[in-house]
């Protein structure tokens, strides 16, 4: 699936360096350097498009690169659109093309609007009612932090400390807290960075798909199990298919990610974990993709804590792992039966760096008895 989004995004990357090259040479002094000749016209319009392809490319990555090549296509066809429908209105064309201009401008705002979202980190707060008699928790949340590409060195221990400020109870990590490029000098200080959070009942961790490593440990240079040991050396619970219980009040599920399903690893159901919990404790699932909603409420936990989809990253795109089905929720708070379901957005990002469809965040949960 990751090879045809891949190559749709490079197919309309090309087709949109075709169309803005056209465009470009729309602009008065293209028109006149050329002196009509469509062909030269066009290639003096490329050579700008080229331009700003080359150079988002160098400093932000190809992929966003591409991004930015297909979002000024989208903003440039809604200023023509507009531009159109003026010049209708007004009965004649303008001398200049500030439908250009304004595609350009906007474009410019937009996609600064969307590396500020991706680069700054919000705190997201939810107050969850139970009528179980389990007293209060407060419970923080982080995940997709894909160390080493946003967010690694003095950043990531900004955000560590910016948790700490929150007093937690308990730090819990939902999976991709590192990605297949992060260095394993990044990997090692960012687990140094969690060994000095200070909670009441601990940090614990989960896996995402990207944890384990696509290409495999020589790729990064350490495993799966090597990341498991700098995690626990720095006193955070790593959960596999696993249940604790916190203060004899509170159950915490940590599931094996199901993309380990897909490479043969298979997970425990939800059935199988939560088999002869005590209904009377308030259960936490940490399940790093949303995709298993039916079963979680059916098994009738209290809470399930996610990652994954980024908050849909990018407008209007947001909601397309519902669309298709890959996920049962793509950001926030939703309630099914008597359980409850928070996807985080994040607090970082993989390869793409802006977001419009949403912000980077951690999250903070306070859990208390009616």
């Amino acid at each position: 699936m990751w090879m045809l989004i891949l190559g749709a995004l490079l197919l309309g990357t090309l087709l949109g360096i075709v169309y803005l090259g056209n465009r470009f040479s729309g602009f008065y002094m293209a028109g006149r350097q050329e002196k009509g000749r469509k062909f030269f016209r066009f290639l003096t319009g490329l050579l700008p498009v080229l331009l700003i392809f080359a150079v988002t490319g160098v400093v932000f990555g190809p992929i966003n690169g591409e991004i930015c090549i297909l979002h000024m296509v989208v903003i440039w066809l809604l200023c023509d659109g507009v531009s159109y429908l003026v010049e209708k209105k007004r009965g004649k064309t303008f001398m200049r093309y500030y439908a250009g201009m304004c595609a350009l401008a906007i474009t410019a705002l937009y996609l600064s609007w969307g590396w500020y979202q991706a680069n700054h980190v919000w705190r997201k707060a939810y107050g969850i009612a139970t009528e179980k008699q389990v007293g209060r928790l407060r419970v923080v949340q982080f995940a997709d932090s894909h160390v080493g590409n946003i967010l690694y060195g003095e950043k990531f221990t900004e955000q560590i400390k910016a948790i700490q400020s929150e007093k937690p109870d308990i730090v819990v990590i939902t999976g991709d807290y590192i990605d297949d490029d992060t260095s394993k000098e990044d990997m090692i200080a960012a687990c140094e960075a969690l060994g000095t959070l200070k909670t009441t009942y601990g940090v614990y961790y989960v896996f995402g798909n990207h944890d384990r490593g696509y290409y495999g440990p020589e790729y990064r240079g350490y495993s799966g199990e090597d990341l498991v040991a700098e995690l626990e050396k720095n006193n955070v619970t790593v959960l596999e298919d696993e249940v604790v219980v916190l203060d004899s009040r509170f159950y915490l599920i940590g599931r094996q990610d199901r993309s380990g399903d897909s490479q043969g690893g298979g997970r425990a159901s939800m059935e199988e974990l939560t088999e002869g919990l005590d209904s009377e404790k308030y259960s936490i699932v940490l399940d790093h993709q949303p995709h298993d909603y039916e079963n979680q409420a059916a098994a009738g936990v209290d809470l399930v804590l996610s990652g994954h989809t980024h908050g849909g990253q990018l407008f209007p795109f947001n909601h397309m792992g519902e669309w298709t089905g890959i996920d049962d929720k793509t950001y926030g708070l939703e309630r099914r039966k008597q359980t409850d379901f928070i996807v985080t957005s994040g607090i970082s990002d993989w390869a793409v760096k802006f977001r419009t469809g949403c912000r980077a965040e951690y999250v903070v949960i306070d859990i208390q008895e009616n």
